[in-house]
């Protein structure tokens, strides 16, 4: 698979934090965990810090990331404290998956793809949410003015309002704008979208 910048930045962010020992869990994380339960896909898992949490809170969970780094430490801390952790590394522009989820978690991942991927990839994981189940979604949106992090012409900032009507007919649970100020006086502008898919209808 090859190694693009934004593969590159976070490859070095983790190895970074790995030296640090920081695990803590992000604001974004600490919304999704609550709402985590049965088997879940953390799609984009990076150091899988909240695919632990979930794993000691008795969840089943199945974490994907594009950085070798990340998915090795995962593996190996999954191992040591004998996780229910599948740690998978693997290119997640392409992925199709081949099961349904209790729980579909993407924080921080969408936008790293350009725009026809990343909505594609959405419409996907929204398809292997189980009837009743949860997608929790975290994307950076328009207004973000830090880009360092992305590959060139491989982005995809979503329209403010994009994730609530992609989500119509389900049950929002959360929603929430968040900016964070980045170097050089720069924005990073996230919406986190919490949903639970309609049940199925009953003949």
């Amino acid at each position: 698979m090859k190694t693009n910048k934004s593969i590159a930045f976070f490859d070095r962010q983790f190895q970074q934090q790995v030296r640090d020992q920081d695990f803590t869990l992000n604001p974004f994380e600490l919304s999704a965990l609550p709402h985590l339960r049965g088997r879940v896909l953390d799609f984009g898992c990076g150091m899988g810090n909240l695919a632990v949490a979930a794993a000691q809170r008795g969840c089943f969970v199945v974490a994907m990331d594009a950085s070798r780094s990340a998915v090795s430490h995962l593996r190996q801390r999954a191992l040591a404290e004998a996780l229910p952790i599948e740690a998978i590394e693997a290119d997640l522009r392409n992925h199709t998956g081949t099961e349904d989820f209790d729980c579909v978690v993407s924080i921080g991942l969408l936008m790293f793809f350009d725009c026809a991927t990343a909505r594609r990839v959405l419409a996907m994981l929204q398809a292997h949410v189980r009837p009743g189940g949860i997608a929790v979604i975290n994307v950076l949106v328009e207004g973000t003015t830090f880009l360092d992090m992305f590959e060139p012409g491989h982005y995809c900032l979503f329209p403010r309002n994009e994730m609530a009507s992609r989500f119509a007919g389900w049950e929002i649970m959360h929603s929430e704008f968040r900016d964070f100020e980045a170097p050089s006086r720069r924005i990073k502008s996230f919406v986190t979208l919490i949903a639970r898919k309609p049940e199925q209808q009953t003949a």
